[in-house]
């Protein structure tokens, strides 16, 4: 039985869910036009790819070393007052990046410093959305909510870039910075007035405090996946792809120029494809919701798209309408990949644990980024550019095929072999 089906929804959850949701799509927006405009400006100002690497950096390590710490916080303290933070934690020193600029005494450390706490809000804020979501939607729709949120990320991904470089056009960048406040403001709103279930906690949990409980219920999060082997095998899967894909989009603009004799504008096309395919295959499972089994929807998207990595490695100059074709295909499989593995951890994680397996998760995933770009860059320079997407294509495809045959994988939505947690009832706080 789905864990989040222990506790009865009231009967207007998507008027309360999609208000919420709604102001952290606003959030997500002013979010996407300001780290635009910041790595524009660093373009800019210092034409330096040393320091566009470090600004990535100094965003990751966030993601990669704090991320764990953040689980377990997660889980003891009030989701909705975590989300408040968060948000709020974004637009102060958004506010104080504002005020910088319109004084003109900005530096290239104040872009670090504001990166740094951005993702810092970030460590906290996905996984507490992730695991709110899993208690604020019936099981049964949560592949169409995760869906959606693919479709988001990709219109996104498609609107943000054009309508950052207008804005940094028409606007001063504390202009452009003061949305990314007014959002987070729009974000925070509706939670003061929404509460979001939450789960009782034992009574212990909230006698002991310090960073000696947080460490030791952090360990309990690792114990609980490793202990579960289907969830611990998902999980290395997402990281798996992670690691294999995110070379694949770095290494796009010297496939482009080097091997295909593209232009930018055949890198634009591609990066739009890939968009444009993102909403569809959001909408498409939104409206679908998927297999019954979603791991067999997750499995599907894996394997697609790694055929559509497979057909941009072996794309040569003349054939570049091949590449343009499997970058779309990779577009549409992401959600599907992804969103059906989110639902998955909504749905049978206890909720106690799903801050720090979310949490667990996006750090994991963080991790991957540096590791593969420092394997992949000197094996693209000796090898050859395209022999990392055919080998990352040809991977995926194993992976999901190989994956029908792993029962723990196939059985993980039957909650068998989870292991137990001492917190089974759930209830509503409006504190």
């Amino acid at each position: 039985m789905p864990l989040n089906s222990q506790h009865s929804l009231p009967d207007n959850w998507k008027r309360r869910f999609f208000t919420i949701w709604t102001g952290q799509a606003f959030s997500l927006f002013g979010s996407s036009l300001v780290q635009f405009a910041l790595v524009w400006w660093l373009t800019q100002k210092t034409g330096s790819a040393t320091i566009l690497a470090t600004a990535t950096l100094v965003a990751l390590l966030p993601q990669i070393f704090l991320s764990p710490l953040a689980g377990p916080l997660i889980d003891r303290w009030n989701r909705r007052l975590v989300l408040i933070f968060a948000d709020g934690l974004i637009a102060l020193f958004s506010l104080g990046l504002m005020v910088v600029f319109l004084f003109g005494r900005e530096q290239i450390w104040h872009i670090y410093v504001i990166m740094f706490f951005r993702s810092l809000g970030g460590a906290f804020h996905w996984p507490t959305m992730q695991a709110s979501t899993s208690l604020m939607v019936p099981d049964a729709q949560l592949s169409r909510v995760a869906g959606l949120n693919q479709a988001l990320h990709g219109v996104m991904s498609i609107i943000a870039p054009p309508l950052g470089a207008l804005l940094l056009s028409a606007l001063p960048m504390y202009g452009i910075i003061l949305i990314d406040v007014v959002t987070a403001i729009i974000a925070i709103i509706p939670l003061f007035f929404i509460a979001i279930p939450q789960p009782v906690k034992k009574a212990v949990v909230h006698q002991v405090e310090g960073i000696r409980a947080v460490i030791k219920e952090m360990v309990e999060g690792f114990r609980y996946v490793v202990a579960w082997p289907g969830m611990l095998i998902i999980l290395i899967i997402a990281a798996l792809l992670n690691f294999l894909l995110n070379p694949a989009f770095s290494l796009m603009p010297l496939l482009v120029t080097k091997v295909y004799n593209g232009t930018a504008y055949h890198l634009g096309l591609l990066e739009a494809v890939f968009g444009i395919g993102v909403v569809v295959g959001g909408l498409a499972l939104s409206a679908w919701g998927g297999f019954k089994k979603r791991i067999h929807t997750t499995i599907m998207g894996i394997v697609g798209m790694g055929v559509g990595v497979l057909m941009i490695g072996f794309t040569t100059p003349d054939l570049i309408w091949m590449a343009v074709v499997g970058m779309t295909i990779v577009g549409v499989m992401n959600p599907l990949a992804n969103g059906p593995l989110m639902a998955i951890l909504q749905s049978t994680v206890d909720p106690a644990m799903q801050g720090r397996v979310f949490t667990l998760t996006a750090s994991l995933s963080s991790a991957m980024s540096p590791l593969s770009l420092a394997i992949a860059g000197p094996l693209a320079d000796k090898l050859g550019i395209p022999i990392w997407y055919i080998a990352a294509g040809s991977a995926c495809v194993l992976m999901g095929a190989c994956s029908l045959l792993v029962k723990p994988v196939m059985h993980v939505e039957d909650g068998k072999t989870r292991p137990e947690v001492e917190t089974p009832k759930l209830a509503v706080t409006n504190t």
